[in-house]
């Protein structure tokens, strides 16, 4: 019970990531770069008001654990924070290169890769444990990637880059703790601005005049990115980031539907097998927390 409110802030960024679509394909048209420019310039300004006018006492808080750390933590925090701010923007970049300019199913499959690839890692790197039923759930979900790999190789090629650099930030997060979420959330998206900021006259297009734009960036700002990112780092910190890594999977499924019903894109028997089998390792992963609660319940109502 003690975790269920991560696993609801997990399921909450997913479920809200998965309808992404619906306010970046209204600006396809714009290259992925100014996309990319505008929402990490937006959510910097956004985080640092927020900071700055209501989390003052917080700032002081983490600036004073940062002290208070060892040199070689120090170091080790440093370097976390930024490499958690590469990912987050190598992430952001290609999901919309994919999105906009491949196909909604391919970034679709991204996010039913990096699971895998959010396991594996934790496995090896942070050694983190997993049951028989959780390996079982991987197994399911390796072989629903490659039923949809198989229909188009270079979905998946796309799909392991996108993937590969979320789950290396929820692999690095996982392991960067004792500081305010939000406070290491602002300063990872303000070091992203501030490297993109150099080449924004270089590579940027013209300044967009229209409100459609606008008004979807700020949407994408606040409940796509800031709001849906501290919850993903607030369940980092209290449950492990293979579990984390495997409800990620509710993001492509409900992206999947919007490509079939919405999109119109074409889907196969095939695809819709390969997702119902993913769909299956989620709640196999997961049993062993819906099941504690349930017998939990019993318990409690017996008593």
């Amino acid at each position: 019970m003690k975790t269920t409110k991560y696993y609801l802030a997990a399921i909450t960024a997913y479920t809200t990531w998965g309808f992404f679509s619906l306010v970046l394909k209204p600006i396809h048209e714009y290259a992925s770069l100014d996309i990319l420019f505008y929402r990490v310039f937006s959510c910097s300004i956004l985080m640092l008001l927020i900071s700055f006018v209501f989390k003052r006492k917080k700032i002081n808080q983490t600036i004073e654990v940062f002290r208070t750390l060892p040199s070689s933590k120090k170091v080790s925090a440093i370097l976390l924070n930024i490499g958690g701010s590469f990912f987050l923007m190598a992430n952001w970049f290609t999901f919309i290169y994919v999105m906009n300019h491949v196909s909604v199913k391919a970034t679709s499959l991204a996010y039913l890769v990096c699971p895998i690839l959010t396991t594996l890692l934790a496995y090896f790197i942070l050694h983190e444990k997993l049951k028989k039923t959780q390996w079982l759930a991987v197994g399911l979900s390796i072989s629903g990637c490659l039923l949809l790999s198989y229909t188009d190789i270079m979905d998946m090629f796309f799909s392991i880059i996108i993937g590969f650099t979320y789950a290396c930030y929820l692999v690095s997060q996982r392991v960067n703790k004792g500081f305010d979420t939000f406070i290491v959330l602002t300063f990872h998206i303000t070091l992203a601005a501030l490297f993109l900021l150099p080449f924004y006259p270089v590579y940027s297009g013209p300044v967009p005049t229209e409100f459609t734009f606008y008004f979807c960036i700020e949407t994408i700002a606040i409940f796509f990115t800031i709001i849906p990112l501290f919850l993903n780092l607030y369940a980092l910190s209290g449950i492990n980031s293979s579990t984390v890594g495997m409800l990620l999977n509710i993001n492509p499924m409900i992206a999947f539907g919007l490509a079939c019903f919405v999109y119109k894109e074409k889907i196969t028997p095939l695809h819709i097998l390969a997702y119902s089998i993913i769909f299956m390792a989620v709640l196999v992963f997961n049993s062993h927390h819906i099941f504690s609660r349930k017998q939990k319940s019993i318990v409690g109502a017996k008593n």
